[in-house]
């Protein structure tokens, strides 16, 4: 009887019997699990039930179905398995609308897991999306393309040379028109002094090059081959074409030492602002999150230079060298203690710019001990005069934090102060204690945690600037303390100016006026030794 049950057990799908999802491999791991999923289908009510109903057809003399074959009542096994009303529902019907069809299964022990049919997974096929050599360009721009360079090229059977190559830098490659130079020498690696159609194809649409982003297109045509970053000198040759071409710098042309020093100050407010490791080798990652691109396009399409306030304005550059010259008495290009000490009216104190010699913030380039090169000084003054630029936050963090543990505590704001206030007393100015400053700074900055200021602290503070200058810069404090009701006016007037911008228009008017003033004899002649670089 018992073989009879369990024999008809066997025709019953085991998705009906709604036991435990269990793998094929837990049933072989512990066989006992098996005989639990028996008794618990024997302690199902439809078992018992069904038990019963096999036990009076047994009494009765009734035959009992074998699997896969009809029964007496009918050719449905599940009725006569199951009363009326009581059988599980069926499957959902497919999409087409025809029932599911279940796979044959030797045993229910074949099933795999889950016990539940599951459909397989509709594999996507996603689009490739990344290319080494960047995306190809769609057929009929990479026509359009080629076609343009055919009328450029036409008549030209043996190439364009350097001169003739800046139409093809400014239509077809869409560059600022002073890379056109440098990218010539990409391209024509002989030295031939020409460059061919095929030559230019192979090098622009072959290559995928006008497929990439611009910053991407000037990093490959700037850097030397195999060479992952840009350095100073990569910018050179730019700098050069654009002194040679751009309207607003053609009264430079008969002054070859100070296109010189033009280029190089350019050069080095570019690594200023864009190369934050500070190693001299700027990457395609710190070129792509800098706005040097959209400068040098503002450049490229500005004919007043000045008006590029970004990195190439001239009268920038002349501030700047013209400060420096100040201060280089000897004129030897290199500055010292005592001569910085002079900047800005003797604003600075002897313990800041100790911290500067010290190299703390940044390593000196001039090599000769003691000595600040010019393109120290250009760093140190683009620091000091706007101190609301990150790369200006982090140049003095490091000149504050005198124990490079990360952190200022009030120890070392103190050390700072501290000849701020001997200076005041000396001034016969009313001091304030460093207690009443030390709440003020805590309040303007509100670092995270009690007791020290973070770089990070810094950053995220509009006044940053003003703390510095409590800590080492007399004249700027004591600005700051009376509210000059003039630089305010000016910061509403003109929010989008930086600090170094306002700052370098007032410096660039008043050197301009006293130039004319010794121009026109209405003030005493300058002394030699200090005459203007100009």
């Amino acid at each position: 009887m018992e073989k009879e049950i369990a024999g008809d057990a066997t025709s019953l799908d085991p998705e009906l019997l709604q036991l435990p999802e269990v793998s094929p491999m837990a049933l072989k791991a512990s066989p006992q699990i098996a005989e639990e999923l028996y008794d618990q289908w024997l302690s199902l009510p439809d078992t018992g039930r069904l038990v019963k109903s096999l036990i009076d057809d047994a009494k009765a003399g009734t035959s009992i179905s074998s699997p896969g074959t009809s029964n007496a009542v009918g050719s449905n096994p599940l009725p006569s398995i199951f009363p009326a009303g009581s059988a599980p529902p069926l499957s959902p019907r497919s999409a087409s609308g025809s029932p599911r069809t279940m796979k044959q299964r030797s045993s229910p022990f074949s099933l795999g897991s889950p016990l539940k049919l599951v459909s397989e997974p509709v594999r996507e096929v996603i689009p490739q999306f990344y290319f080494q050599n960047g995306r190809p360009q769609p057929k009929e721009l990479k026509e359009q393309c080629i076609s343009r360079i055919n009328h450029l090229f036409n008549g030209s059977s043996d190439g364009l040379q350097v001169h003739e190559f800046k139409q093809v830098t400014k239509e077809i490659c869409k560059l600022p028109s002073f890379f056109s130079s440098a990218l010539f020498g990409k391209i024509d690696t002989d030295c031939t002094g020409m460059v061919t159609r095929d030559a230019f194809i192979k090098y622009w649409v072959d290559s995928n090059m006008m497929t990439m982003d611009m910053a991407t297109q000037i990093f490959k045509i700037l850097k030397q081959q195999d060479c992952k970053y840009l350095t100073l000198a990569d910018f050179k040759p730019v700098l050069q074409e654009l002194l040679a071409t751009h309207p607003g710098l053609e009264f430079l042309q008969n002054t070859s030492e100070f296109q010189e020093r033009y280029a190089e100050t350019v050069i080095y407010r570019i690594f200023y602002y864009m190369n934050r490791t500070g190693n001299g080798q700027l990457t395609l990652r710190e070129l792509k999150r800098g706005n040097l691109i959209a400068a040098m396009q503002h450049a490229d399409e500005e004919e007043d230079i000045n008006k590029v306030l970004r990195y190439f304005s001239y009268e920038h550059f002349y501030v700047i060298y013209c400060k420096f010259w100040e201060l280089d008495t000897d004129h030897d290009f290199l500055i010292d203690k005592e001569n910085l000490i002079r900047y800005g009216n003797h604003a600075l104190t002897y313990r800041i710019v100790d911290r500067i010699f010290s190299q703390v913030p940044r390593k000196f380039t001039s090599n000769i001990e003691g000595k600040m090169g010019y393109e120290d000084f250009v760093y140190f003054m683009l620091a000091e005069e706007d101190k609301s630029s990150e790369p200006s936050l982090e140049y003095w963090f490091k000149c504050i934090d005198l124990d490079g543990n990360g952190v200022i505590t009030a120890n070392e704001m103190q050390f700072f102060y501290e000849e701020q206030l001997h200076r005041m007393e000396c001034m016969a100015q009313e001091p304030i204690l460093f207690e009443d400053i030390l709440c003020q700074i805590v309040d303007m900055i509100q670092p995270e945690k009690e007791g020290f200021v973070t770089l990070r602290d810094l950053k995220g503070c509009k006044l940053a600037g003003n703390v510095l200058n409590i800590l080492f810069n007399l004249n700027k404090f004591m600005a700051f303390e009376t509210r000059d009701p003039y630089l305010i006016r000016q910061e509403r007037e003109a929010p989008t100016l930086t600090e170094w911008d306002r700052f370098a228009h007032r410096e660039y008017v008043r050197l301009s006026m006293e130039e004319d003033n010794v121009s026109n004899g209405s003030a005493e002649v300058w002394d030699e030794s200090l005459e203007a670089p100009f």
